[in-house]
């Protein structure tokens, strides 16, 4: 199934492309590794998939770039329960050591190549970096990322504000965080996610 979306990204289907049953395979083995954690950090990383597909798509990145985004979205946090187990802590420096190897075995598992593997690990090593950014999948996925965070922390008005100054760049992503905490402000306006 191919399918595409129209330029506001209203009726976009999931396209069906070459890594679709890896991600699935990645998504439900990265799911298993948090079965016996709190259902929050199940339920962040999906979260983190949805707006990093979302914002991938209405950015327009290409069908590679996209996919390896979503693999990165979906074992993101993977360093945490090593990072507890390790040092007693989930703290970002520590996730950004520990995660790449984790994803690099998810991945490996399932059926990803070389270079997706090496760059899923990069971004999962730079979720919580936010200086020196490279690349629209880096910049897409720490977006993703911090609407969620700011979502389940219940981030004041300041604290949003100070993320779209320093954090937000992507047009999609701006949106989205308009739309979502300073609703009246954003292009939606609607307070609705916008194109869907």
């Amino acid at each position: 199934m191919n399918s595409t979306c129209s330029p506001a990204g209203r009726g976009c289907a999931f396209e069906e492309n070459r890594y679709g049953e890896q991600a699935r395979r990645a998504a439900f083995e990265n799911h298993g590794l948090f079965l016996r954690r709190p259902r929050a950090h199940t339920e962040h990383f999906w979260k983190v998939w949805a707006y990093a597909a979302l914002i991938g798509r209405r950015e327009g990145l290409d069908a590679r770039t996209q996919e390896i985004l979503e693999a990165a979205a979906i074992v993101h946090d993977v360093g945490i329960r090593v990072s507890e187990r390790k040092y007693g802590s989930s703290a970002g420096p520590l996730q950004e050591r520990e995660g790449p190897p984790v994803a690099e075995k998810l991945l490996r598992k399932a059926g990803y190549d070389a270079e997706a593997v090496a760059r899923v690990a990069c971004l999962v090593g730079r979720h919580h970096t936010y200086t020196a950014i490279d690349g629209a999948d880096n910049q897409i996925l720490v977006e993703a990322d911090f609407l969620v965070n700011l979502y389940e922390d219940g981030a004041s008005e300041q604290a949003v504000r100070a993320a779209e100054e320093k954090i937000f760049k992507t047009a999609a992503g701006k949106e989205l965080l308009e739309d979502m905490f300073l609703p009246g402000e954003g292009q939606g306006s609607s307070g609705c996610v916008p194109g869907l």
